[in-house]
């Protein structure tokens, strides 16, 4: 009798080749000026359960640019594993053909020659269409928010995120797990919950005054599907009250919380669960640790480090799923699910080609209504690029050079400090820079710009301890973030050196000397986690000196040497 096993085997290499073939056929058809929406949804439907995942959103309604890391670097057991492949190494790994939509989608390389070419991705109204032509070829799919959606924009900020829990309602989510959404504050999470028409789950939300599970939120939630029942469990982002200010969510504590979630596996397995999927925010390295210690779990939906990956990674029997961010991609995954088991799959990541998937009237018609209050604040024209503006990457992005420029101008200082995070939209060279776009890599609900004074050693012990929560080669020490960007300081990291020992040879850049660790340096930063940070927003200080300069045109940055590779 065939194995578990085989059934799965047999399924990836089926998923494989589905992937590349279709990812040829966009390749033949776009050089043929002939992409089409019905191109991108074609699917050979599958077994019997439909599972569909968006993640990381960032409040992101509208279409938009947005390039792919240039620098994901994996260490310890990961090296060179995906999500750590990038540009012409990822193009290989996945035999993507150069120049194609899927190149362009998946990798930073011809970014804006291709950009031109394809066109923004993304969009709100347009994934309202991919997944309602899901659910119209299998009436039951299941749809699944992963977390990062009510913040990260303009309008989510001043609304407090009910434009973005307008339209996911609208969309037809059906259940979700959290991470950003707590920046909003305990009181504002619990509001929008009471009432949402569906479960927000986190298996590893405590009540931190009992220290025991929480009794406001749910673990895990039920469905039948295809005559299939499945659980779904939550997974909130772990590191809460490290990576973001805990003062805004006192009542809670977070965690891996390994052995519950291996608890409620068994617990469902024990009630009857046909299906497990892990609905969770861990980020990718974090949730293949977990899948590989963690027995029981069908499918890990995984979000929170935005990869986006063609086909499935198989940790023992377990799926890995990443579906992107921004809305860049909707991810449809086909099950068989037979006696109980999980016997076969066929995968799809589908590109949202904002120019080619025509938008959902209705959902576009909702979008707009919840912008119009604020049309003309988005849409005021600041100034304009001459460079690339983009984020994602372990090290540099030039949105981040321009944040760090004009905290140094604005602020009077000598060196400053933009957090790692991943949210953000790119811009082309020759766009207007409009408010929204500023908003878009800068709005939250503690942006406060800071002055203050620290010291050469401190300054190490700042980059340190950002290094040991990327580069740590145990993924549960790893909160998901990039390095922090740092302007007016250049330095060494390599990434291969034990803790307290990956930054060597820090220099003051506007001298040229080294950095003093007795020394007092005057620097600025936002995005603190201190309750009681003074300064002006972040977004204000970007658009004054975006007004002052006029054009925006960025040298490359070299600054930050990296060894250990």
């Amino acid at each position: 009798m065939i194995s578990r096993r085989e059934f799965l085997q047999a399924s990836i290499a089926a998923s494989a080749l589905y992937g590349i073939s279709g990812f040829g056929n966009w390749s033949k058809l776009s050089a043929q000026q002939a992409l089409t929406q019905d191109d991108l949804l074609r699917f050979d439907t599958f077994g019997n359960v439909s599972l569909i995942h968006i993640t990381d959103i960032h409040a992101h309604l509208k279409p938009i640019w947005f390039r792919e890391p240039e620098w994901n670097i994996g260490v310890g057991g990961v090296a060179g594993k995906p999500p750590h492949v990038v540009g012409k190494d990822f193009i290989e790994m996945f035999n993507l053909t150069p120049g194609s939509p899927e190149a362009y989608a998946l990798t930073y390389v011809d970014f804006e020659a291709l950009g031109r070419t394809y066109g923004r991705m993304g969009g709100m109204d347009r994934v309202a269409t991919v997944v309602n032509a899901i659910r119209a070829d299998r009436p039951e799919a299941l749809l699944l928010d992963g977390g990062d959606t009510w913040h990260g924009s303009m309008t989510s900020f001043l609304t407090k995120g009910q434009d973005v829990v307008n339209v996911m309602n609208k969309l037809g989510v059906e259940a979700m797990t959290s991470h950003w959404e707590w920046t909003f504050g305990q009181d504002r999470v619990r509001d929008i919950v009471a009432d949402l028409p569906f479960p927000f789950l986190g298996q590893n939300i405590f009540d931190n005054e009992w220290n025991e599970p929480s009794d406001e939120f749910e673990p895990y939630t039920w469905f039948e599907r295809g005559g299939v029942k499945i659980a779904v469990i939550g997974q909130a982002f772990p590191y809460m009250p490290i990576a973001n200010p805990g003062w805004k969510f006192p009542d809670f504590s977070f965690g891996i919380r390994e052995s519950r979630m291996q608890e409620m596996v068994d617990e469902v397995r024990a009630q009857g669960a046909e299906l497990v999927v892990v609905l969770s925010h861990n980020g990718f390295d974090v949730d293949r640790q977990m899948a590989g210690r963690v027995t029981g779990i069908d499918v890990v939906l995984t979000g929170h480090t935005h990869d986006a990956l063609p086909e499935p990674v198989i940790v023992g029997e377990t799926l890995l799923i990443a579906s992107g961010s921004h809305g860049k991609f909707v991810t449809r995954l086909d099950l068989d699910v037979r006696d109980g088991r999980m016997m076969g799959f066929r995968h799809k990541l589908i590109p949202i080609f904002a120019d080619v998937i025509t938008p959902d009237p209705e959902m576009a018609t909702l979008i707009d209504a919840e912008r119009a209050p604020f049309k003309d604040q988005l849409e005021e024209v600041i100034g304009h690029t001459d460079s690339l503006l983009y984020r994602r990457g372990n090290f540099n992005g030039t949105w981040d050079d321009l944040i760090c420029e004009a905290i140094m101008e604005e602020r009077d200082t000598e060196i400053a400090m933009s957090p790692g995070v991943r949210w953000g939209a790119s811009l082309l060279p020759g766009d207007a820079i409009t408010r929204e776009d500023i908003h878009s890599v800068t709005s939250m609900t503690y942006g406060q710009c800071y002055r203050t004074e620290m010291t050469g050693e401190f300054l190490k012990v700042v980059l340190e301890d950002v290094a040991d929560n990327i580069f740590n080669p145990d993924p549960y020490f790893q909160q998901g973030g990039d390095m922090v960007r740092i302007g007016g300081l250049g330095y060494r990291v390599d990434v291969s050196a034990p803790v307290n020992q990956r930054i060597s040879d820090m220099t003051l850049l506007s001298t040229g000397e080294a950095i003093d660790p007795e020394r007092n340096y005057v620097v600025g930063g936002w995005a603190s986690v201190n309750p009681e940070t003074e300064g002006p927003q972040i977004w204000d200080v970007v658009e004054s000196h975006i007004r002052k300069i006029g054009r925006v045109a960025l040298e490359p940055n070299t600054s930050v040497q990296v060894a250990g590779l």
